[in-house]
């Protein structure tokens, strides 16, 4: 099985020039082989072609393996609270030193890493299973299920889904913690963070996710940006075991 992250290099390499930057340096420091250019849709040779594939009863089936596409986009800058936006100025100076993923802990929602994800599709449940960071994962219950009354602060939350027609699932997200950082740059939250995710295929080789974040606790308003997601029909998840390799951990000093 061939992995091809030349393009997920250079997104890196575009990220660390945002006016958002530093990037921060986590656990997991980047795909080894390179080669491929998918993000490149001139020259995307990966991404298979076709009609957008069905379950029995109609609605879009999104099981499969996926490249993020543009993983370091998260729109214009968070509109943060004063607090908030000096917990981000500080971690920024500082070169993002404390990031829980630098530390082998989870990534939480929204943030993700630049490698694979593999989507697990069926009746009453959806599953998102990450390569990178921790070997994350979600469960989407799609059974009816609500949130219920006193949940856990969760590193990856509560999340409930639910279609609308057949063609958009909306995957509802709380009971979060607050100490994942929104971005790689140090984006605070607190335990009210409310993410709101319609995932939409309007072909075979492609997911999009429009994402909205609301926290009355640190942020002035809601936020929406919108994330891509490549199908890699030949590929499979690999083995990363973050607590092995987080050989720099001890390097992150920041200023």
């Amino acid at each position: 099985m061939k992995r091809y992250y030349g393009w997920v290099m250079a997104a890196l390499a575009v990220a660390v020039l945002l006016p958002l930057a530093p990037m921060n340096i986590s656990a997991q420091a980047g795909p080894a082989k390179g080669g491929g250019k998918a993000g490149d849709k001139a020259k995307d040779t990966l991404t298979p072609t076709g009609p957008t594939p069905r379950t029995p009863d109609g609605k879009v089936d999104f099981n499969g393996v996926y490249a993020p596409a543009n993983f370091a986009n998260y729109g214009a800058a968070f509109p943060l609270q004063p607090w908030a936006k000096k917990i981000f100025d500080d971690r920024r100076a500082g070169l993002s030193k404390d990031d829980p993923e630098g530390y082998c802990l989870p990534a939480g929602v929204p943030r993700i890493s630049p490698f694979p994800e593999k989507f697990v599709q069926t009746k009453d449940l959806f599953v998102i299973l990450d390569e990178g960071n921790v070997h994350s994962y979600r469960q989407i219950f799609l059974d009816g299920r609500g949130h219920g009354k006193g949940l856990d602060q969760l590193w990856m939350g509560h999340s409930i889904g639910k279609w609308e027609g057949n063609d958009t699932l909306v995957v509802d997200s709380v009971g979060f913690n607050d100490k994942t950082w929104l971005n790689g740059q140090g984006a605070p939250h607190s335990d009210k963070l409310h993410v709101t995710e319609k995932y939409t295929r309007p072909d075979l080789g492609h997911v999009n996710v429009e994402i909205t974040i609301d926290d009355p606790g640190a942020l002035t308003a809601p936020h929406t940006f919108t994330r891509s997601f490549l199908l890699r029909p030949d590929w499979e998840l690999l083995e990363y075991v973050c607590n092995e390799f987080n050989i720099d951990s001890d390097r992150l000093v920041g200023k």
